[in-house]
């Protein structure tokens, strides 16, 4: 969306600024987004290295898919390289895989700053790892294509990149459960009727809209944009965000263990 220099572009993900307006951009297509823990540090970089003025934050995606999810890669017995594989952390301490996932969450963690106020911009596949990190904003505009699916359940594990709270906070616990526990996709028009889109709008206009919609959020005080969702944020959701991550970390501790047979 914006043209200037790159702040940084590694790892398939690029971050631009443009005044009090910056944008995250998924930049690997031709693997429709898929994610890995390189990706991951390179999303904490880029909120990181956010300049002090930067009040909304757009995260887009290249191609036709936001994220496929998790990249298959993961799943196989040597992992990606020079990482250890989900195998190696089952097989290792339960501290040692706390912190590991831990340090996964920050890609995930730094969107709900109160300071900012975050954007995703969503077209076809959100898939999982996808779908949680498009959770992970406060607002999400959505093309008509897109497609939305918790597929972790279905593999024998559950969502522990952050998406559960937000997601029951959207949709409601009942909602949610069924579609975290069915892995179904979550089509546009239900997103948007049930609040997980704020707005649903044809493809060829999500850029568009999801730019409207940050020079439109700019336009308020800062410190009164900054108050008033740590407000929100206190009254929509009853547990703490951290308490939730360890709860998430624990709970996939244990699914990984007793996929590798290691389980009590």
């Amino acid at each position: 969306m914006a043209s200037h220099a790159p702040e940084l572009d590694k790892d398939g993900v690029r971050l631009t600024v443009d005044a009090d307006i910056a944008t995250v951009t998924l930049t690997n297509p031709d693997k429709r987004n898929a994610q890995s823990p390189a990706l991951w540090r390179a999303l904490a970089e880029a909120g990181r290295l956010l300049p002090g003025n930067v009040r909304v934050v757009v995260l887009r995606a290249e191609g036709k898919s936001f994220s496929a999810g998790l990249d298959r890669q993961a799943f196989t017995p040597e992992g990606f390289e020079g990482e250890p594989s989900f195998i190696d952390l089952a097989r290792g301490s339960e501290a040692d895989l706390d912190a590991t996932i831990a340090e996964y969450q920050e890609a995930f963690t730094w969107w709900r700053r109160t300071d900012l106020v975050t954007i995703a911009a969503v077209q076809g596949h959100a898939i999982g790892a996808g779908f949680q990190l498009a959770l992970s904003c406060d607002l999400r505009v959505v093309a008509d294509d897109v497609q939305f699916a918790m597929k972790e359940t279905s593999l024998g594990l559950v969502p522990d990149l952050t998406g559960t709270q937000p997601l029951v906070a959207l949709v409601g616990y009942a909602r949610a459960l069924e579609i975290c526990a069915t892995g179904r996709f979550v089509h546009a028009e239900e997103a948007e009727r049930t609040g997980l889109a704020n707005l649903a709008v044809p493809r060829d206009e999500l850029d568009g809209a999801a730019k409207d919609l940050a020079a439109a959020l700019v336009q308020a005080p800062r410190n009164a944009v900054i108050e008033t969702k740590a407000l929100l944020q206190k009254a929509a959701v009853p547990g703490s965000l951290d308490e939730q991550r360890a709860t998430e970390r624990a709970a996939q501790g244990r699914r990984l263990r007793d996929l590798i047979g290691l389980g009590e």
